[in-house]
């Protein structure tokens, strides 16, 4: 039996990273960790661009010009969705889901969905180091070991 993925990227690896400035106490303390992650992996500054978009509906849009340029292995996604007392919440975490989701399948890339979607901001703040881990660093994770596994499957 042949098992395939990866922990670690064999080669160079550029990446993007979204992020909302919505909910910025919560999306500053994701990109902080997604960062020292990245860092962590070995990538230098260079290898990195962070592109600030307003809310989390405008994040698709920004991973597809950015998927659309082929020079990034990886469009990491961060925001922070937090319900209020509409159905508001729910069409803008379903829309930025299937939106990162065409991405990915359109441009063969992986777009990794590291937005926060919980029902306070004390949730949302549990998940960016707190009691929940930290999802900027996970979602980093994610990004290096999708590039790892699908550049073996070529």
């Amino acid at each position: 039996m042949e098992i395939i993925n990866s922990q670690n990227i064999d080669a160079y690896c550029r990446l993007a990273i979204v992020v909302s400035r919505f909910n910025e106490e919560v999306t500053s303390k994701l990109l902080e960790g997604a960062l020292a992650r990245a860092k962590e992996k070995g990538f230098a500054n260079t290898d990195i661009s962070v592109v600030w978009v307003p809310g989390a509906v405008e994040i698709p849009i920004a991973a597809q010009r950015l998927a659309l340029r082929s020079f990034y292995s990886a469009i990491v996604c961060l925001g922070a969705v937090i319900r209020g007392e509409t159905s508001h919440y729910d069409y803008v975490c379903q829309s930025v889901m299937q939106g990162c989701l065409q991405v990915s399948l359109t441009h063969n890339i992986p777009v990794i969905f590291g937005v926060l979607t919980t029902e306070t901001e004390e949730q949302a703040l549990d998940r960016c180091g707190g009691k929940h881990g930290h999802k900027g660093k996970e979602a980093i994770d994610s990004a290096v070991e999708m590039v790892a596994t699908l550049r073996r499957l070529v």
